[in-house]
C-alpha cells in the first residue's frame, strides 16, 4: 500500500530554500559598489559658469570655493566673508596639502571679489589656484 501522507512530509523537507548565500552575495555586491563609487564635489550653490574653449578637467583632489552672482562666497557649503577665505583654505590645505584650489565664480560676479579670493588662496599657501569654466556648447 502507498502511504501518501508520509511521502508528502518527505517532499516538504526537501523543498527548503536556503537564502543565506544569496544574502551574502548581495552584501558583497553592496560593499563593491560603495567602494568603487566616485563622489562629485560641489560648491553647494547654484552658479552659472562662464565658458572657455580652453577649459580642461582637473582630476586631482581640489578645494572648491563658490562665488555666486550676488557676490557671496561659499567654502564647504558654508557662506563666508572674503576675510575668512584665507583661514578656510589653510584649514583645508592642512587636511590635504597637495590639493589645488578651484574657484567656481558666477559670470555675473564682481571681478574684484574673484581676484581678492584668488589672492587669499595664494596667501594661504595654495600653489595651484584655478578658475572654473565650462566648454562652449558644440565642442
Amino acid at each position: 500500500m502507498l502511504n501518501i501522507s508520509a511521502s508528502r512530509r518527505a517532499a516538504k523537507k526537501t523543498l527548503e530554500l536556503n537564502i543565506a548565500p544569496l544574502i551574502d552575495m548581495v552584501f558583497i555586491l553592496l560593499i563593491f559598489f560603495l567602494v568603487t563609487t566616485s563622489f562629485v564635489k560641489e560648491t553647494g550653490v547654484d552658479i552659472s559658469r562662464p565658458t572657455a574653449s580652453t577649459a580642461v578637467a582637473k582630476t586631482k583632489a581640489t578645494i572648491l570655493i563658490g562665488i555666486t552672482r550676488d557676490n557671496t562666497i561659499h567654502l564647504d557649503r558654508r557662506e563666508m566673508d572674503v576675510r575668512a577665505v584665507r583661514s578656510g583654505v589653510e584649514r583645508a590645505m592642512a587636511e590635504n596639502p597637495d590639493a589645488g584650489v578651484v574657484i567656481v565664480a558666477d559670470k555675473e560676479s564682481r571681478t574684484g571679489l574673484v581676484i581678492s579670493v584668488m589672492d587669499a588662496c595664494k596667501l594661504a599657501g595654495a600653489q595651484n589656484v584655478a578658475l572654473a569654466a565650462s566648454l562652449p556648447k558644440g565642442e
